[in-house]
């Protein structure tokens, strides 16, 4: 299905950087609503096409967000605007509350009000919590331990009270993504340990027994799209799993190691983290069609073209890692809703 009016909420961070332009080579006329809070300047970002519109804006602007929708005339709304992650939420959990959840609800409600038909909301795999079960499937109860799966979590019941005839909503529980993103992230397990082997020459674990599911950022944003598409029946009101491959931290390491040089140390360092989880992504498969296509590897390769050819010129810089850059600039972040009045 192309030629649909598409709202991306976040559409200038690590996912939707990747998304939209996919968007727009769908057919798609796609608006972008972000605070741009990342140093992507929408005058000057490379999402420029006579069929995207940016709107500079912060979610818990409501005021904003009810303006854009209700001239919008959308046909869905693929939600990404988030305070992301475990270790960005817990800096201020007023702040992760306020953008992960109330705005979150108050989206979902403009949404419909305004005649969405469809509504992709970013959830996370974080909100199953610590599980014992060898497959972590959709059917499991959820069991949110951190105030950012917890809000992720809420989200999901939002929308799923709200799913109709007429408004059809879909929760994505990702795996940890990876790879390139012109707004790219450094703090994201695959691509931080790349980036170790390429400027450290040394690679640091902690732990490293730990299980973690990942998924290519452009298999993700595959199924988003897909999912514009999907038939209403098989989707609204579901949550589905995305991911790739589970695989050991230390397995991550020496897969990254194996491609950049098989000759870099890894170091363990102890760690106090008891998340370890493996992913099922069978519901995705075996009732959309949904086969990720890219191998985990292929992350590590584009990663380091990145590096030889100047993409990436300072991979030290607190732009790539939410949590330092949000330590370094609180009044950003924590006032931006100002900006959007």
């Amino acid at each position: 299905m192309t030629n649909q009016k598409l709202l991306v909420t976040g559409g200038a961070g690590y996912i939707g950087a990747v998304l939209v332009p996919e968007l727009i080579e769908d057919g798609h006329h796609v608006t972008v609503l972000d605070a741009f809070l990342y140093g992507t300047d929408p005058k000057s970002d490379p999402i420029v096409h006579e069929r995207c519109d940016k709107v500079v804006g912060d979610i818990r602007d409501f005021a904003l967000v009810d303006r854009v929708l209700r001239q919008g005339g959308f046909d869905a709304v693929i939600h990404l605007a988030a305070i992301s992650n475990d270790p960005s939420s817990e800096l201020d959990h007023e702040v992760t509350e306020t953008v992960n959840l109330r705005a979150v609800d108050h989206v979902m409600h403009a949404a419909k009000r305004h005649g969405v038909g469809r509504f992709l909301y970013a959830s996370s795999a974080s909100v199953y919590g610590i599980k014992d079960d060898e497959n972590v499937t959709e059917e499991l109860p959820l069991d949110p331990i951190t105030i950012y799966a917890k809000c992720k979590a809420e989200g999901e019941s939002i929308l799923n009270d709200l799913v109709d005839d007429s408004f059809v909503g879909v929760s994505v529980r990702s795996a940890t993504v990876c790879g390139y993103s012109p707004r790219l992230r450094l703090d994201l397990t695959i691509n931080l340990l790349t980036d170790q082997a390429l400027t450290d020459h040394r690679i640091r674990v902690f732990g490293g027994a730990q299980m973690r599911p990942n998924v290519h950022i452009r298999d993700l944003t595959a199924f988003y799209r897909m999912l514009l598409g999907a038939p209403a029946d098989k989707i609204s009101g579901r949550a589905f799993n995305v991911s790739r491959q589970n695989e050991s931290v230390m397995g991550l390491a020496e897969m990254i190691r194996d491609e950049i040089d098989a000759l870099l140390p890894i170091d363990t360092v102890p760690s106090a983290d008891p998340r370890s989880y493996h992913l099922s992504a069978d519901r995705a498969r075996e009732e959309l069609g949904f086969e990720p296509q890219h191998d985990l590897v292929t992350a590590v390769r584009e990663l380091r073209e990145a590096y030889q050819s100047g993409r990436i010129t300072d991979s030290r810089s607190s732009i790539y890692r939410n949590v330092v850059w949000m330590k370094a600039c609180p009044d950003l972040w924590r006032f931006a809703a100002k900006t959007g009045s």
